[in-house]
């Protein structure tokens, strides 16, 4: 009889006890008598039995599966989202949960068709936009969900990142402490500002908000990832604002072209990014970590808190930290 087919009630034949016996001890959710709990747990292994995500949705009303709703977006670094992803995995099999990755860009339809198919307990969205249409679809899901991200209104939704706002002023106050006072920020590709992406949009903020606080002139452009766009727009940008001695840099994708322009056109620009530590390490770059690991842990563990039925708090912003490094 071994084999996936093995049903429930099988098992409960076997052991000579009830199918909700059986899903309890399954699921953790009564005490069972040791006894009991050893006869199941025999039947089990000798039957071969394994749950499947219906059977313990069934004893347990959970199908131990979240999804992560990654939208693979123009514009968007996916080695950087990868991190993100793997994250929440390992995250999520600490707490004995698998993941449902959903890469496809389709708005509210995936997320109601996701919350309605009972396949997850739970969901997790990344790439948030100021006014995103989403929002308003999961204050009104009765599955708990968590935001790595922030939109212009968070009432009601649980959000975690990095708080790029203070990341852009951070930025400027390391540039402008070595004695830059012409600093430029090249940000996210034009494509991720005109959707309203809330990360690079905080980021160009607290950058502008910095500027202007110490006095400093600064200007702020988007760069896209390819060699020759960010060529161009480095050559550009020095030939508009050739007193730039200082140089803000969040786009993971177009530090290397970045640096590799600077070379070319012998500047000798001061460089800090917002990036992994991974591509800042290579480059010898000062830098302020996307601390993509700590965000899936925490968005992963705010979750499973609501799971449970428990408090959380409704904004989690990590502050910044800044590696210097010497070239």
């Amino acid at each position: 009889m071994k084999g996936r087919d093995v049903t429930i009630a099988e098992v409960a034949r076997h052991a000579g006890v009830a199918v909700s016996t059986v899903s309890y001890v399954l699921s953790g959710k009564r005490a069972i008598s040791a006894e009991t709990r050893r006869r199941v747990l025999d039947s089990v292994r000798a039957l071969g039995y394994h749950p499947n995500a219906g059977a313990r949705a069934l004893a347990s009303k959970r199908a131990n599966v979240i999804a992560l709703v990654l939208p693979l977006r123009a514009g968007m670094h996916v080695p950087v989202l990868m991190q993100f992803a793997t994250s929440v995995v390992t995250a999520a099999r600490s707490f004995d949960h698998d993941v449902l990755l959903l890469t496809a860009d389709e708005g509210t339809d995936g997320i109601r068709r996701a919350a309605a198919s009972a396949l997850v307990d739970g969901l997790i969205l990344m790439d948030i936009e100021e006014h995103d249409e989403r929002v308003p679809v999961l204050r009104e899901l009765s599955e708990p969900t968590v935001l790595i991200g922030f939109p212009a209104d968070s009432a009601g939704l649980t959000c975690v990142d990095l708080d790029f706002e203070a990341a852009g002023k951070l930025c400027v106050a390391h540039l402008a402490g070595r004695g830059h006072r012409e600093i430029a920020l090249l940000g996210a590709p034009a494509v991720v500002y005109e959707r309203g992406t809330g990360f690079a949009r905080r980021t160009r903020s607290g950058f502008a908000d910095a500027i202007e606080a110490r006095g400093l002139s600064g200007v702020a452009l988007p760069c896209e990832e390819g060699f020759d766009d960010v060529r161009v727009t480095v050559k550009q940008l020095l030939a508009d604002h050739p007193q730039v001695t200082g140089l803000v840099v969040h786009n993971e994708a177009a530090v290397g072209h970045v640096l590799a322009t600077l070379r070319e056109l012998d500047r000798q620009l001061e460089v800090v990014a917002i990036c992994p530590d991974d591509i800042a390490d290579r480059a010898r770059l000062a830098s302020v970590l996307i601390p993509a690991e700590e965000v899936g842990r925490e968005a992963v563990r705010l979750l499973m808190e609501k799971l449970e039925g428990r408090q959380v708090p409704a904004s989690t912003l990590l502050q910044p930290r800044l590696t210097y490094r010497r070239a």
